[in-house]
């Protein structure tokens, strides 16, 4: 089966959360584990950081993968949903998965899809295993899907679980209360495993040390452990200084990040901590080879759409912040960008809050309202009238490449535009 065809039937046979919401959605590992049977187990072959939380876990994921690649390890990284291709999914050294791989995968298990009826999600975790044990990696980072208890990814025995943080996205399937959904975060602490919690709640803390404490998993509030000063960087870094306690000062030391968004340096905490966790296990990961690597994890890595400029004058920022938390930060960082006009390009998917994210946007910005390419999108002009009601007016557009030409077009050279409200208008960029 050639990749496109491989690609076209899983679209079509399995269902996809990305695509339809709740009809895919699939609690539970009974599948998964089928699958991993069938395939040999692959997810037992290598050593795995699994890495949940609300947001920040993807960019995490890729700072642990830039760091392990730069020590001189073969990487196997794991992250969804992705952009531009399927591919991006499932990488090794940075490279995503080879499309004759995943023509082969399909054709050898169209009998075992038709039998199991898993789901997108569940097939691509499956695919991910298999491939990163047939390329002997050294170590694989695998991103939670959607919470994590329950979260196909959840069969992984890892050295260190990472959770990001707590805030509220798919409520509908994980809780309405941060408890609750920190509970289903929780679920991928594992007995005897260390657990990283990047950012301290009280309102959450509580449910760690509950579950952590009768499986004595170690748990550290990586907030609680390390402190980051911001220092003035360059138009392609953001630059820091590190301090942390006595037991991690292995992790002290000036950093430069060539993820630009100010909000990763909250994700860098925990991901210090992991790094330091995995240092004791034995991992060669020296202070200068981590330094290193997180100057470059886009190079590394191939990470996009996070804080990421795409042209200047007028300055476009576009950003995959898709909930409450992550659009405050992101609107919070543009917001202190000088210019004569601040436009909006921002689109949703359907299923998301979108009065409550509507009341994080300014009233003194131009909008243009667009809708992604994802049957799940909210109408453009439905989010033009639900806008209006907050105060943000402007004009409906069908594309977010649209929307953006007439922002552009509309716009001084000192104006500056976001574009973003949703992962899938990001990934609609053409010139992502």
């Amino acid at each position: 089966m050639q990749y496109q065809e491989a690609v076209d039937y899983l679209y079509s046979r399995l269902p996809v959360f990305q695509n339809i919401g709740a009809k895919a959605f699939k609690p539970g590992l009974q599948t998964t584990k089928a699958l991993c049977e069938i395939l040999g187990n692959p997810q037992d072959l290598f050593p795995v950081i699994h890495v949940g939380g609300t947001n920040g876990k993807g960019s995490s994921s890729h700072m642990l993968a830039s760091i392990f690649q730069e020590a001189g390890y073969k990487v196997g990284l794991y992250t969804s949903p992705h952009l531009k291709s399927f591919t991006e999914r499932i990488r090794v050294q940075g490279q995503p998965i080879r499309e004759d791989y995943v023509g082969q995968f399909v054709s050898d298990n169209l009998l075992n899809i038709e039998r199991l009826s898993p789901s997108f999600f569940e097939l691509t975790v499956g695919m991910a295993f298999r491939y990163f044990a047939d390329q002997n990696v050294d170590i694989a980072i695998i991103e939670v899907g959607m919470g994590g208890r329950l979260d196909s990814t959840n069969v992984v025995q890892p050295l260190v679980s990472l959770i990001t943080n707590v805030s509220f996205d798919h409520v509908q399937y994980l809780g309405d209360t941060l408890a609750k959904i920190a509970f289903e975060k929780a679920g991928i602490i594992k007995a005897g495993i260390p657990v990283i919690i990047g950012e301290y709640d009280p309102n959450t803390a509580p449910v760690f040390e509950e579950i952590s404490g009768p499986l004595q998993s170690p748990l550290y509030f990586a907030d609680k452990l390390v402190a980051i000063d911001s220092r003035p960087g360059d138009a392609h870094t953001q630059a820091c200084k590190v301090i942390a306690s006595t037991h991690f000062s292995d992790l002290n030391g000036a950093y430069r990040l060539d993820l630009l968004g100010e909000y990763q340096l909250k994700n860098l905490k925990g991901v210090l901590i992991a790094v330091s966790i995995l240092k004791d296990l034995g991992f060669n990961l020296s202070l200068e080879i981590v330094q290193r690597a997180l100057a470059k994890v886009k190079v590394n890595t191939g990470l996009k759409g996070r804080w990421q400029q795409i042209s200047e004058r007028p300055n476009v920022f576009c950003d995959t912040g898709h909930n409450y938390a992550g659009l405050t930060l992101s609107l919070h960082q543009f917001s202190k960008i000088k210019a004569s006009q601040h436009r909006f390009v921002i689109g949703f998917v359907s299923d998301k809050d979108i009065d409550g994210v509507l009341t994080l946007f300014p009233t003194g910005g131009k909008y243009y309202f667009c809708q992604p390419a994802n049957s799940r999108a909210l109408d453009a002009a439905t989010l033009k009238k639900m806008a209006q009601v907050h105060g943000l007016y402007g004009d409906v557009f069908w594309d977010v490449n649209t929307a953006l030409k007439k922002a552009r077009e509309e716009s001084a050279e000192t104006d500056a535009i976001y574009v973003g409200g949703s992962t899938f208008v990001v990934a609609d960029l053409v010139e992502l």
